[in-house]
């Protein structure tokens, strides 16, 4: 058992022995990120208190054990009972479906899941209280790299996104979620569903060259906005084919 340590400070009159799965120990302070150290508290605090009092955002934690026995969130924990925090099992399922809800900071990630086909709510100006009533609301998964928003109650059902640019995150939410995709179906820009379209419905946004280019087209049933396999093509199809890769790895296919 390692040294004393955790939020209690001197005055706490209880202590436990806590231990994470490593996978979980992003969420921990550096002197914490070990197989198990002595968390102080006030004896008279939930597990789920004592969890998030020690950095790791409940939505993240799967199964909580005290004393080798599964517990809930809202238990007091016992002085001197051993806890043991597991990471959500994956692939999680999603009650709401394959329904996201995206903060500000994952703008790249929101287009990619859109163009997997997957309904994905995502706007550059929203702050946290209303991204928490839309997830709510339309019961979508929120997705966000706060771990702080993680934290308010108020969240029904939040993700950590792991990984430091768009690739690493949305093969992350591939592993966690398994969501089953319909590549090129929305829109990238809004979320909306695309439509086959013919060159007159779509001739207004095009350039000359374009026109004389390209005959297939798709038009976004909500923005209007047009699509078609131009300069980009070749990399999108890339992520495409990495997603289904990775989701049919998985499967065992």
């Amino acid at each position: 058992m390692n040294s004393p340590a955790g939020p209690g400070g001197p005055a706490a009159s209880a202590a436990a022995e806590v231990r994470f799965d490593p996978s979980l120990w992003l969420f921990l302070a550096p002197r914490h990120r070990r197989g198990s150290f002595l968390a102080r508290y006030d004896g008279t605090s939930s597990l789920g208190h004592l969890v998030e009092s020690l950095g790791v955002p409940l939505p993240e934690a799967g199964e909580l054990r005290v004393g080798g026995r599964p517990a809930r969130p809202a238990e007091r924990v016992p002085p001197g009972e051993p806890v043991t925090v597991l990471p959500v099992r994956r692939p999680q399922p999603l009650p709401g479906g394959p329904r996201f809800c995206l903060d500000v900071h994952l703008g790249t990630l929101a287009r990619r899941l859109r163009l997997l086909g997957l309904d994905t709510w995502y706007r550059n100006d929203t702050g946290d209280d209303e991204l928490i009533e839309v997830s709510a609301a339309a019961n979508r998964m929120l997705l966000t790299q706060d771990r702080g928003l993680l934290r308010r109650r108020a969240v029904r059902a939040g993700a950590y996104v792991r990984g430091s640019g768009p690739q690493a995150q949305l093969a992350d939410v591939l592993d966690r979620f398994a969501p089953p995709i319909s590549p090129w179906t929305r829109c990238p820009a809004c979320n909306g569903a695309l439509a086959p379209a013919g060159l007159p419905e779509v001739e207004a946004q095009l350039q000359p060259g374009t026109r004389r280019t390209y005959t297939e087209f798709a038009r976004c049933q909500a923005c209007g906005r047009a699509y078609w396999h131009g300069a980009h093509a070749r990399r999108l199809e890339a992520v495409v084919a990495g997603a289904r890769r990775q989701l049919d790895a998985r499967a065992g296919r």
